[in-house]
Parts: C-alpha cells; structure tokens; sequence
C-alpha cells in the first residue's frame, strides 16, 4: 500500500488536516523554517568563519548568496522528517500559500532531498472540501515567492547587521535597527514630538436644552454657533503648536469666548425669546464595511475586544490551524463564490429576504496599499457558515469572540445598506451683549443635529465599534421633536462650558498598524511581530492601550534621521516593500536589486549603498548631540537636556557633573524644563552623606537612583583600571515606605543596611535564619533539612523590625504550600475566558510570571510586574501558550497528579520485560556527558531492577 508523507508547519495544523485523510497519510510539522541564516558564531561552519562575509551569513561578493543552515533546535526535527520520508512514495508540502510558507516548502524540499515525487499542495481553509481539492490539484514550488522571501530576509539582516553596531558604538550596546522596526519607532517618535510641543488652548462655549414652546416633552441640547454673524470657535480653529487661534481662523475673525464674556452672554442669553429658523433634512445611505482583512481585523478587535496585535494573530492562527476560518494573513477582500452564497444564504435565513442585495456585493475595488490579493478576505471557513451559538461548546473564550467577530462582519459584508436622515435644526434669538466693542444687540444662532434610521440594513447584523449591534441601532439615533421655521422654542438650564485642547493622540496598536498599511509599510503577515518587535527591544512600552517611546527610541531615531534619513523615510521604505512585491510576480530579479541598495545604484538610497553610508557615515556622528534631547533652557542660558547614558536615562543642565536619574514611569511629554530642574533639586537633596557608620568607619550617603532613593554604605571599590572589583559593590537598601529623602537620619539608614540580619540556628537544620527586605516585600529564609531554600512572607516592615528567632521559628513551621500561594500572589487581574480562573501576577522561584491558573508565562526582565495590566498578561499567556502548541505540546492538557505518575511508572518497571531492561542499559551506556553521580545512581537503579527480576 503506498504511503505519502505531508509536511506543514505546525503541530495544530497537522492535527486538524490528519482528520481528513485517510490511513494511506503520515502528516507531520516541520515546526515552522527549518533553515535560517546563522545567528551565532557557532552556527557558521569551521571553514567559513574567517570569510569577511560570514557574520553576516550574506556572501556579497559571490551574488548575494545566503548562508543557509539548520539551527541546534530543529535538527531533531529534521531527523525525524526524513526518517518518516523513507518510507513515503510522494512528498506533498502543504505550508501556507505565502511568501513564508513558499520558503519553508522550498528549505524542505532542499534538505530532505526527496527521490520521490514532490507535489506542493496549497489551501486557504482547512475543510474537508478543501484538502480534498488541494489534493487533487497541486502545483510545483512557486521559485518566485521564494525569491521574494529570500530578498527580504537578506535584506533584513544586511540593514540589521550593518546599522546595529553604529547603534552600539554611538549610544548604547545591545540596540538594533531594523528595516521596517526603525520605521516604525520613528511614527511613534514622531506622535510624541508633537505631543511634546502641543500647546494647550482653552475656550468657552454656551449650550441650552430646549423644547418647542407649550410641549412637555421632545427636549434637546442645542449650542450656540455663531454669534452677530461670527463663528464661535471650537478646538479645530487652534494651532496646536502656539495654543493661539489658527492663521484661518483669524482670518475668518472667528470668534474666541473667554470666561468672563461666556458667562455674561449665558445671563444675556436667560432673558431672550427664541425661534426655529431653519430646519435642513437630508438622506443619508451607509454602505457595510468590507470582510475582513489581517490588518482590519487587527484595528477591530482591539477596538472591540481589547485584544493586542499579537494576541489577535495567535488567536486567528489558532481558529485557522482547527479549522474554524480562512487563511489569516490576507490583504485581499475578496470572497470566493462559495463564501458570498454561504453568506446570502445566511442572510435571507436570519434577516429576510429585504436585506439581501439583488445582487452579491464586490469589494475588489477597495484594497490596501502595495495590497497582493493572493488570498481571498479572512472569513468563517466552509460552504456553510456555523454560527457562533453552534462553537459555543467547542471554542474557548476568545477565540469565540474572534471567530463572532469574523462571521458578523462577512455576513453583514453581503446586506443591504443602511437608510435614514438626518437633520439639522437652527434656533435664533437677538441678545444685548458687549464683546469688547461695545454693547449691540446681535443674533446668537443655537444648532441641534437629529438621525433617524429608516432602514436598518447590514447595521442589524454588525455595528463597526460596537459589541450588540441590536443594542446599537437605538443608539445609532437621536430623535429631534417635530418642528417648523418660526416656532416658538423654550430655552432652559442655559451653560457657559470651559474647554481646552487636547495633544494628538498617541498610537496604538490599531491606529499603528492602519497607519503602517495607509503608508504601505509592511505586510500583513509582519504588522503583529513589526509591532512586538520595538516593545521587545525596548524602544516603546504600554501605558494601558497607548504606545509610548523610550528617550532611547529618541535617540535612535535621531541617529537614523540625521544620517541615515532616507533608510527611515516612509516612501522609500514603502517603495522597497512594492519592488519585493515585483520581485514575488516575476517582474524584478532580487540579485540586482539588493546590489543596488547595498553597494549604490539607481534603487539604492540617493544612488549610495548601505556600505559607503555606514563607512562614511561613522566618524560624522557626534553620540552626545544624539543621545540628548533639549528640554529648555536656564535663566542663565544653560542648556536642560534629557540623556540616554549607559545605565539609563538621566537629566543634566550643559556639561554639569550634576544629574538625575529619570524615573521610569515619566512620560516623555510630561518631560519639560521645569520637570527636569525639579528632579535635579530632588537629586540634591537626595544625594548627600548622612554620617559615618561607627562600626565600619565609612561613610552613610542617601542617593536616588532610576527605582527611587537608598541608602548606600561606603563607596564602591575600583581597580587601578577603574573597573569593579571582585566583591567591591557598596551595600545598599532601599527606603522603607514612609520615609522620605527629606526627612531620613543617619540611624534609620543603618537600620535599612543592617538586613538581611541573621536570627539564629534553626533547630533541626542547623542552618542559619535570617531576616531580610526583598524586592516584593520582607521575609525570613532558611535551609532546611534537604538543601532546599524554604522562605515565608512577613506581613510589612514593622514585623521585619520585630520579629524574633521564635516567631520566624513559627512560621517557617507552618505549611507552605496554601500560605506560600496566597503570599506570592502579587496582582490580581481579573478572570479568563479560558478557564474562568482568575488571572494573576505571581512572583515566582525564577522571578514573577503572570499565570491564568494553567498557563504560567514568564514577565520579560526590565518591565515592571505592578504594571503588568490585564491585556498585556493574556497576550504574554497567549504567547507562552503558541510557544507550546509549536513544540508540539498541548497547553491545555489536564496535568497528571506526581503521585499517579510515580505510581504508574512504578507498575510500568514491575511489568518489563528482560530484554526492555537490557535496552535500558544499553542506553544508558550511550549518555556519554552524564555526570559520576548520575551513572552511580543508574547503575544502582539497574542492579535493583536485576535483583528485583
């Protein structure tokens, strides 16, 4: 019987499609790419490490041809692919049908080198149906996809490899540039700029609730919005960069209330008679927004869900893999037949044959730019749409908040448009009022807006933003009462409203990514890992939902923009990004092209190469000018500026010894002059000698470093060469909740430095008991009996100070493990829609991770737990849990009891056989690198089991 071997990229994937066919198929993952460039020195074979070219794993000279090799980590896996091809009769590839998954196909078929036919089998969904057709019709591998894959990793790490080390050498080591990341961080630099020179502007405004006279009802708020024939002025009318009225507006003589004057014409305003002056209806139609594209669906579930980029991504990837939707990363909004019939026919079945177009809708004409439509929209997968109601058994939390999402917006996709009106309502009335120009009688013109929906359309069905779109459909109106021109009109509770204008938004997640496809940067298979990327390196971090960048990420910027500008210009990156298009078309050859940008030409940046920028470029850069930002200036002319130092950010007025250390939770807009000469006076007052420690003989000083104030002992001590001798790091301690750097003696910080201080013996052990102050709080901490460090959690500072031998004795006494959970219990988040457990930030044995009661995912090292919100700690659960499922490994398999297994384990020797013993030893004997210890006690094992036998 033939047997053929079908090869996808991961575990899940595999699972899903092994459903549908039959015993004559071994599926298998590859585990994502098999090949890669090298990453470490290790990686480059011995005989190439002396090349020029070979850290870069790019040999230029020789046609840009790239260095291909099989990391540690996946040569098992390797192993195992080809022993499963010996026994294979054909080879079916059946990795995504992009420019990923064209390369991994090809690395396979390269490496595993099959003597059987190879037939490349690609699908957009995985259904039945659709493996089956797959099958039916494949195709060889697509050499241009694998170009154009090949061309943008090459060109990655030449831009990585050849900027990165400037990074190091002009502002801090272990920094990257990236050629679309760099882009990136610029934006959110950018937003920040701006943020940091918006001046803010107030303004005033009148409002009255109305009613048509003699009514008791049919109320409405109407504001004034002109006055004596000029516009009143609104947050739109201002510069944001002065806070003053806009050149436009001033020369539209817009008029600018301010306090006093608003409130004069809302007491004016009390003792007219008002009339309706026009009334203005006008339809209005609304088309449904398009089925979802990667990027759409990015923006719309973290409007609607909160959801991240990456967590939406892991989730959709997770729906497509089992089966649930289409292919995910599309740029295309293009149905297929099958999926517009699904759709109507959902249509007519829940909503009627009145909100069924008469024809299918097409949206081929509404597309991204640099868009490649190689995939059809991103839709609910199958000939027949399942209903959310119908996975609610089946579908964890999110993903059946993802998967609703898709299928309302494909359904809504193919309905009728929404029909209504709207209508605009002037009421006019003369007041005496002066402006500064003398007492007139003036016509103050009030305005309300009203919308009615007439016909409801696609809006039953999906509300773009909203959760209920039935629910939403009453908000979408605002009904106005029925009114005619000159009718009398009632006006009360008549309000003078303070305003001020608001700094541009910073991005988030959405609003990053519809910038970067507006621009046509990126793709949608990049937008998530873009987005990660410059979190990871440090360059932005979170505050709630807003992206905010690092003065590192300023720093980096500038560097780029000053001497690099064209390598962080929006167009020519977006330009880069359509010649790798061409190049996966066929209508560009990759080899001239990545000549030209690297060593100059007509496609290189302003006809320079990387190459000649970088060399000419290195000796140009001054690193302080780079590393600094000006925040103002003294009375004196001295020049405030924020820094990027090699042990973090600081303040500093010209080239003064004097600085500060930049608290991490400021934020780079709310960084001014006057903020940074505040820090230095608090550094001034918190950087002085306390006194001398008697006992010692050093010296007591009180610092502030990027964590706050201490206390340090002594200075540290240095070799000749000024580094950090061996055991030369002063002693420090931090300050104890209620002190402060104002009001802090001499004995209280020799209290602070006398922890962690020893208690006494412990009994049983021996070993010491000590007491001592911990990043999350005081503890005590001993050895016990079997070498094991055994800690428990003191209440607060007071019981550090007081406890005694005895009452550590007593609570290292009582049970660990319920006390110890409810005390490494550092956050509570709130509660997953996985397993309905609350989801917790937990410091753990390796440091604090944040877990959801089965998924235990670790916090990366620099951000701070107490800020880890919920969003953030799904999305590093969500991670953590991809991570397994890529191994391989089901995240959400019940764990099995310690003690069941050892029971079983125990069973499983009693009932082997002599010769699987002699297997086992014989496998022993081959674990070269064991240690002496380990083979004793395998060569005990063994003699028990012989005698046991």
């Amino acid at each position: 019987m033939s047997k053929a071997l079908v090869i996808v990229e991961s575990p899940a994937k595999a699972r899903t499609i092994s459903r549908y066919l039959g015993d004559g198929y071994t599926v298998e993952s590859s585990i994502g790419h098999i090949r890669d460039l090298p990453s470490k020195p290790d990686e480059i074979p011995a005989s190439l490490r002396k090349k020029s070219w070979a850290r870069t794993g790019v040999d230029i000279d020789n046609d840009f041809t790239p260095l291909w090799v099989i990391p540690v980590e996946k040569r098992q896996q390797v192993k195992k692919l080809k022993e499963l091809l010996k026994d294979a009769d054909v080879l079916y590839l059946a990795t995504d049908e992009d420019r990923e998954g064209e390369a991994i196909a090809w690395h396979l078929k390269e490496v595993l080198a099959p003597k059987v036919p190879v037939k490349r089998m690609v699908f957009h969904e995985i259904t039945k149906s659709a493996i089956k057709s797959a099958l039916e019709n494949p195709r060889e591998v697509d050499r241009r996809l694998v170009d154009a894959q090949e061309a943008r990793r090459i060109l990655d790490r030449l831009y990585g490899y050849e900027l990165s080390p400037i990074l190091w050498r002009k502002i801090r080591p272990r920094l990257s540039a990236g050629r679309v990341q760099s882009v990136a961080t610029r934006l959110v630099v950018e937003r920040e700029r701006a943020r940091m020179a918006f001046r803010s502007a107030t303004y005033w405004s009148v409002a009255a609730m109305m009613q048509p006279s003699g009514s008791s009802s049919g109320s409405f708020e109407a504001e004034l919005f002109e006055l004596g024939g000029r516009q009143l002025a609104t947050g739109r009318h201002f510069d944001a960069n002065t806070g003053e009225l806009s050149q436009s507006a001033r020369e539209k003589n817009v008029l600018q209330l301010d306090e006093t004057p608003a409130n004069a014409l809302r007491s004016a305003l009390e003792q007219t008679d008002y009339r309706v002056k026009e009334i203005d209806t006008k339809p209005f139609t609304r088309r449904p927004q398009p089925p979802f594209i990667t990027s759409t669906l990015q923006q719309e579930a973290s409007r609607k869900l909160s959801y991240t980029a990456a967590r939406t991504m892991r989730v959709a990837q997770r729906l497509y893999e089992q089966g649930y939707i289409t292919y995910m990363r599309t740029d295309s909004t293009t149905l297929s037949q099958q999926a517009i019939d699904a759709a109507r026919s959902l249509v007519r079945e829940r909503y009627g044959d009145e909100y069924l177009p008469p024809e299918p809708r097409s949206y081929s004409k509404q597309k991204a730019k640099g868009a490649q439509e190689a995939h059809e929209a991103i839709r609910p997968a199958g000939e027949t749409f399942r209903t959310p109601d119908e996975l609610r058994g089946e579908l964890d939390g999110e993903s059946l908040k993802l998967y609703e999402l898709v299928w309302k917006r494909t359904v809504a996709s193919q309905m009728k448009d929404a029909r209504g009106e709207r209508s605009k309502v002037t009421v006019a009335t003369q007041v005496h009022v002066d402006l500064g120009e003398g007492s007139a009688e003036r016509e103050a013109l009030f305005a309300a807006t009203g919308k009615v929906i007439l016909f409801p359309g696609y809006l039953r069905a999906y509300v773009e933003g909203a959760d209920d779109p039935e629910a939403e459909l009453a908000d979408q109106e605002r009904l106005l009462p029925k009114m005619n021109p000159g009718d009398g009109i009632d006006a009360r509770d008549i309000e003078a409203r303070s305003h001020a204008t608001n700094p541009p938004a910073r991005y988030t997640e959405a609003s990053l990514v519809k910038d970067l496809e507006e621009r046509g940067i990126g793709r949608p298979s990049t937008y998530a890992s873009i987005i990660q990327t410059i979190q990871d390196r440090g360059y932005v971090w979170k505050q709630g939902s807003a992206l905010v960048p690092t003065l590192t990420a300023f720093a980096v910027t500038r560097l780029l923009e000053k001497h690099f500008d064209e390598l962080v210009d929006y167009d020519f990156t977006a330009r880069m990004e359509s010649d790798l298009d061409l190049i996966s078309s066929g209508e560009k050859n990759a080899r001239p092209w990545l000549k030209a940008f690297y060593f100059g030409g007509n496609n290189g940046a302003s006809g320079h190469g990387l190459k000649e920028r970088v060399g000419i470029k290195l000796d140009d850069i001054d690193a302080r000018e780079i590393c600094s930002v000006e925040l103002g200036r003294t009375e004196d002319g001295g020049v405030i500026a924020a820094r990027v130092g090699r042990y973090g950010p600081y303040v500093q007025v010209d080239d003064d010894d004097k600085r500060a250390p930049l608290p991490e939770a400021i934020l780079p807009d709310q960084l001014d002059a006057k903020a940074a000469l505040e820090l230095l006076k608090q550094q001034d007052l918190a950087n002085r000698e306390l006194g001398v420690d008697e006992a010692s003989g050093k010296t007591v000083f009180l610092k502030t470093g990027a964590y706050g104030p201490y206390v340090q002992l002594g200075e540290p001590e240095l070799t000749p060469k000024g580094n950090l001798k061996k055991g030369g790091k002063p002693k420090m301690a931090s300050l104890w909740p209620g002190m402060t750097v104002e009001t802090i003696t001499l004995e209280q910080a020799l209290q602070l430095l006398s922890y962690p201080k020893v208690l006494g013996p412990h009994p049983d052990s021996g070993e010491e008991i000590t007491v001592q102050d911990g990043k999350y709080g005081p503890y005590v901490q001993t050895i016990d009996g079997e070498g094991k460090r055994q800690t428990r959690s003191l209440e607060n500072h007071e019981h550090l100070r007081t406890i005694d031998l005895a009452g550590a004795l007593t609570l290292l006494a009582k049970p660990r493990e319920r006390r110890a959970r409810s005390q490494q219990v550092m956050k509570e988040l709130g509660v997953s829609e996985v397993t309905g457990k609350a989801i917790e930030v937990r410091n753990g044995r390796f440091g604090p991770y944040v877990t959801d009661g089965q998924v235990n995912a670790t916090i990366p090292r620099g951000r701070d737990p107490e800020s880890v919100d919920l969003a953030q700690a799904l999305d590093l659960i969500a991670a953590r849990e991809q991570k397994m499922r890529d191994k391989g490994e089901d995240p959400r398999a019940a764990k099995k009891k310690k003690g069941a297994s050892k029971k079983k384990a125990a069973t499983t020797e009693k009932k082997s056989t002599t010769k699987k013993a002699a297997t086992t030893k014989k496998k022993s004997t081959t674990k070269k690198k064991s240690t002496t210890k380990k083979k004793a006690a395998k060569k005990k094992a063994s003699k028990a089991s012989t005698k046991k036998k």
